[in-house]
């Protein structure tokens, strides 16, 4: 049997710490390990450079962004998801989300940036936009952000700059619903919020975000003045979903509705995984888009095409639920695991060690322990850097 592994990218992602790249905590490389190294020793393996732009189900086929074609016999689509601006992709390049590397880099860029464009700024009202941030989305991926931003503006900077006090930023946290990190029992958010405060991030729930210019946020009629906005609010699937064929069911994130196998209906040789696929519980209730999920579902697609090739039948897919965290800073974590709730530095340490387990490789863990290590006695943060060209969303 031989396998062809088909990615836009060289490298694999450990999606979960690129808010620590994006707050300058670690260095791309820290959480990133290139695939053909992960799988050099996998002889029957063949590691493609390309993008995916059309999948045609009744040829069996997927086309490459170039023209090329490959065949198969069994399809694994582990696409993943990109951000969702619920139908304003205008504010893409004013509020940029956090996906990839070059997504961290952006947020990095711009952050760094607008404290320095601070230190330059005679005019207080102009400066005081410098230095106000906004994160849209109190899920995890924004509380952590948030939570990351108040660290870096209480500590790291704060005795950096001759002109400004850092600690003078204001950073807002702004959530749609009724409560941020809704995955979550209510009494563990409260606490994350109570975290939040202590950073200096001003927790707003209830508060949709109507327009986003260069300028700020509006929320309605109340208006938000900042120059440096960033995106946590929304996921959909990867758009190669939608090239599957009109009689694929796809939700309104483009994911794909797959059988309790994670095949596709009508299709028992094409697979849907993670964050691509919906995928419903015994119980009717549909697993989140998560790091675990993706794992789980990802060996499950796997285990059962080697089922299928010795000629066995295919098993359904049972998710085993190991629980849920969030970082929200220093000593400052929840978790709740198989219903074992808990915070503050028992959470956080817990937190740090399944992180630390889940990197690729030995370097990257011992690197990535050393430097949260180093960080957690001195607040020193060694990936300040401003690196890329400018672009359109960096303002000041």
């Amino acid at each position: 049997m031989r396998a062809t592994l088909v990615d836009r990218r060289n490298h694999h992602l450990f999606s979960a710490l690129l808010y620590q790249v994006a707050t300058a905590q670690l260095s791309p490389a820290n959480i990133a390990a290139p695939i053909r190294h992960i799988t050099r020793d996998q002889k029957n393996l063949t590691v493609l450079l390309g993008d995916v732009s059309r999948i045609h189900l009744d040829r069996r086929t997927i086309v490459l962004a170039d023209g090329a074609e490959l065949d198969y016999d069994y399809l694994i689509v582990a696409a993943g998801a990109t951000d969702s601006y619920f139908g304003h992709d205008e504010w893409r390049p004013l509020a940029p989300g956090l996906k990839s590397l070059e997504d961290a880099l952006t947020i990095r860029r711009r952050l760094l940036l607008a404290f320095e464009q601070a230190e330059r700024e005679s005019d207080p009202a102009a400066r005081r936009d410098l230095l106000t941030f906004i994160v849209v989305g109190g899920g995890p991926t924004g509380v952590e952000l948030a939570g990351a931003i108040g660290e870096i503006a209480h500590h790291t900077l704060a005795r950096d700059f001759d002109h400004i006090d850092s600690r003078d930023a204001t950073i807002v946290l702004l959530e749609g619903l009724p409560r941020i990190l809704p995955m979550f029992d209510e009494k563990l958010a409260i606490r994350a919020v109570k975290d939040l405060e202590r950073l200096g991030v001003t927790v707003r729930t209830g508060s949709r975000v109507t327009a986003i210019d260069a300028e700020g946020v509006n929320i309605g009629a109340d208006r938000i003045s900042a120059r440096t906005v960033f995106w946590a609010a929304g996921v959909a699937a990867s758009p190669v979903t939608r090239t599957l064929g009109d009689d694929v069911a796809l939700d309104r994130s483009g994911r794909v509705t797959v059988e309790r196998e994670l095949c596709v209906p009508g299709y028992p040789e094409v697979f849907v995984v993670g964050a691509a696929a919906t995928i419903m519980t015994p119980s009717g209730i549909p697993l989140p888009g998560v790091a675990p999920v993706a794992i789980q579902t990802g060996r499950w697609a796997a285990e059962n095409i080697g089922r299928r090739l010795r000629g066995e039948a295919y098993v359904p897919f049972r998710y085993h639920d190991r629980g849920s965290m969030a970082t929200i800073g220093r000593n400052r974590a929840i978790a709740d695991i198989r219903g074992v709730r808990f915070g503050g530095f028992l959470a956080w340490l817990a937190w740090a060690g399944v992180h630390i387990f889940n990197l690729i490789g030995f370097r990257n863990r011992f690197l990535v322990a050393a430097q949260w290590l180093f960080h957690y006695v001195t607040y020193y943060r060694s990936a300040r850097l401003i690196t890329g060209e400018r672009d359109e969303g960096d303002r000041g």
